[in-house]
């Protein structure tokens, strides 16, 4: 009898440990990487750059085939995944300043850029360590002097700087503890794996690496591998090609540190990069332009999500979300109560637990500056001399529409139809046009968008 009561026990102990891990808040790792473009990685289509170990990690979970970054270069795009909030609300526009390019082809005076997010901002790691959580961050910050004043408990390589110097020590600009490795992408994860090696409590890692970023600095000994691989569709430079490699093999490495310590299967994992691939190092064919850009190539990324029993492995969602979408969604995994923040995005725990297949809402996009272009020769743009100009970009569906503040105009694509955005259908389609005109205007009304309309008197290169 004394056998079977303990072994009673026994069993109620064991349900009851069983019971507390199920219930137990998952670690979360956001991996936002610097530069990558939307087919930079074999699991979306690459045939030309090797990342077996971002592919493995994206055949664990939704992958979304329309993700996009909210805004098409660094310092905006950090600013509205940290803040939840759309670019009006914050003020980050750009890499300061948003006078880029010369004064003489500015048609209008844009609006002044935010440099640093003032911390009057409750921002993710701030929420998530109030919430029990030790919170880290390694690699690019680009916020702020130190991220360790905007709720991170730990630092591994952030400041203001948006690149590093060098990759290579000594790296001049990137402050870092050393270590055994001398590259900084290994460097960066080096310190990264002792975090999660030391770490008792659940715990948040924004894994921002340098890389892809320029410097261009190749891992000499990946090149030969890529050297004797023919292009794909705009892709083909190993010195580039060898950042990309590398940068898969440190992300191995976190996988193999979760798995040793029994964390990777109560640990969320969002895959995405800050903005498109850099034009001229990378393409992303179909789709138009790149960093910097407003088309496709400048805002559309790889993105994808893991959680083990709670998102199903090898799925796919057509849904388009942006990484505004990233705080509420951790959140909601988090056990964090969200109703008393500003989150201009939304929770996607309904479409990663597949209880919903529609999920339309529109998206937004703003950017009130000028961004000059790299090459005048070789681009996809409006125009050669700038990335993009004053304006602002909604999707709704299918259904795309830029808008200009110079001239009024805009362009109106169908992405279904026409995801390299060559056909503006706004003449075909006024109606179509006037609606998505007429969500811009409401949207700029709610968020207190600043329009930029002050004509640049130092303007004299009108192109027509």
């Amino acid at each position: 009898m004394m056998r079977i009561i303990l072994l009673s026990l026994v069993l109620l102990i064991c349900v009851a440990c069983k019971t507390k891990q199920n219930t137990t808040i998952p670690n979360i790792i956001i991996i936002n990487v610097d530069d990558m473009g939307w087919k930079d990685v074999g699991f979306m289509g690459s045939e030309y750059y090797e990342t077996p170990n971002i592919d493995y990690l994206s055949s664990l979970g939704m992958v979304f085939t329309n993700g996009y970054a909210s805004a098409s270069n660094c310092a905006p795009s950090r600013a509205s995944l940290m803040t939840g909030q759309w670019t009006p609300r914050h003020g980050v526009y750009t890499v300061s300043p948003s006078t880029r390019g010369k004064s003489e082809d500015r048609k209008i005076i844009p609006i002044k850029n935010t440099h640093t997010l003032s911390p009057e901002h409750h921002i993710l790691p701030e929420v998530l360590n109030e919430n029990g959580y030790v919170t880290c961050h390694a690699g690019k910050w680009h916020l702020s002097d130190n991220p360790l004043e905007y709720g991170f408990d730990v630092n591994i390589a952030g400041g203001h700087n948006g690149l590093p110097k060098s990759y290579y020590p000594p790296y001049k600009n990137v402050k870092i503890e050393k270590g055994n490795s001398q590259y900084l992408t290994d460097l960066v994860m080096e310190n990264a794996l002792k975090f999660v090696d030391t770490v008792q409590k659940p715990f948040y890692l924004n894994y921002s690496p340098y890389a892809v970023h320029v410097p261009i600095m190749a891992v000499d000994s990946i090149v030969p591998k890529y050297e004797k691989k023919s292009p794909w569709k705009g892709q083909g430079n190993p010195q580039y090609a060898s950042m990309v490699d590398n940068l898969d093999r440190n992300i191995g490495l976190l996988i193999r540190k979760l798995k040793e310590r029994n964390l990777f299967d109560n640990t969320l994992i969002v895959f995405t990069s800050d903005n498109g691939g850099l034009y001229g190092i990378t393409k992303q064919k179909p789709l138009r332009a790149g960093k910097g850009s407003y088309y496709e190539g400048g805002i559309r990324e790889p993105f994808f999500f893991v959680l083990k029993d709670k998102i199903k492995a090898n799925t796919k969602s057509e849904i388009p979300i942006t990484n505004l979408d990233i705080f509420p969604t951790v959140l909601k995994y988090a056990g964090v109560d969200a109703s008393a923040l500003q989150l201009d995005g939304n929770n996607l725990a309904p479409v990663l637990e597949e209880d919903v297949q529609v999920f339309e809402r529109p998206l937004f996009w703003h950017f009130p500056v000028y961004l000059e272009a790299y090459n005048v020769n070789d681009n996809e743009n409006r125009d050669p001399l700038f990335r993009t100009r004053p304006g602002s970009v909604v999707r709704k569906g299918d259904w795309k529409l830029h808008y200009y503040f110079e001239d009024n105009a805009i362009e109106l694509y169908n992405l279904s139809e026409d995801i390299a955005e060559r056909r503006n259908l706004s003449e075909k389609n006024p109606e179509k046009a006037a609606e998505m005109v007429a969500l811009l205007n409401t949207w700029w009304e709610d968020t207190n968008a600043p329009i930029p309309k002050t004509e640049n008197p130092e303007y004299i290169n009108k192109i027509e």
